[in-house]
């Protein structure tokens, strides 16, 4: 059934968003991917995606503002069909101390991060319990469990997914809906990979008890997890995936 299940991954053409996207589309899913209005590099992107064998859907989407969600959920559906699975996945960071974080800093990732869920959440959540059957899947980090230094704005943002998270699959548990957060450790994504080594060395990987940065593979498994028929029972849980780094 999964060919007939569309899903939408919200920062589709980033570091872990592309990943989710490939491996969904390898698991049998049509995959529509969102990218920021601000990115100038999509058609490569997509170019590239289709020498890899990979023909997405890609639309822009400011998921700051609630009336972009709605008018491009709108075409998705129009143009590619009904959403059953939504991976809000987009995000940002403004990291600084929080002596030195402005407003702006501060709106910039809430509004990217949280009120994004919503922004996305709020346009599918109808459809899915009509059809009997959806997954939200929302990416949360672990400093969002434990905090982390310089990012009251990231960490606030990403404890209240997984609020949103709880609340939201309490609402749906008996409509076919679940909704559920991951919540990843470092993983090695593209910017993560580009730190310099000897801060990875010395100050990142000795937090991991496994010793190794997590792989977007590993990420993007758990979602087709969560998105499958085997995790119908799953919902309103957050699920760590940080290689033993917090253990909550």
């Amino acid at each position: 059934m999964t060919e007939e299940r569309l899903a939408v991954v919200t920062g589709g053409m980033g570091g872990l968003g592309e990943t989710i996207s490939t491996k969904m589309a390898d698991a049998g899913y049509k995959v529509v991917v969102t990218y920021s209005p601000s990115n100038t590099k999509w058609k490569q992107w997509l170019e590239d995606m289709r020498g890899r064998g990979y023909a997405f859907a890609a639309f822009p989407v400011d998921v700051t503002d609630y009336d972009d969600c709605a008018a491009k959920c709108e075409r998705i559906h129009k143009e590619c069909g009904p959403i059953s699975i939504l991976v809000n996945n987009a995000g940002i960071t403004r990291d600084m101390t929080f002596k030195k974080m402005t407003k702006t800093d501060w709106d910039a990732v809430m509004r990217t991060n949280l009120d994004s869920c919503f922004n996305m959440t709020k346009q599918v959540m109808d459809g899915m319990i009509e059809r009997g059957w959806g997954r939200v899947i929302n990416v949360s980090s672990v400093n969002g469990q434990k905090g982390a230094f310089g990012q009251t704005n990231y960490s606030a943002a990403k404890a209240g997914i997984h609020g949103f998270t709880k609340a939201l699959a309490l609402e749906v548990a008996k409509k076919g809906v679940t909704v559920n957060t991951i919540s990843p450790g470092y993983i090695g994504t593209k910017m993560v990979t580009a730190i310099p080594k000897e801060i990875l060395d010395s100050k990142i990987l000795p937090q991991i008890p496994i010793g190794r940065l997590g792989k977007p593979d590993e990420v993007a498994g758990l979602i087709i997890y969560l998105c499958s028929e085997e995790a119908a029972f799953v919902t309103g849980a957050n699920i760590s995936i940080n290689g033993g780094q917090h253990m909550y």
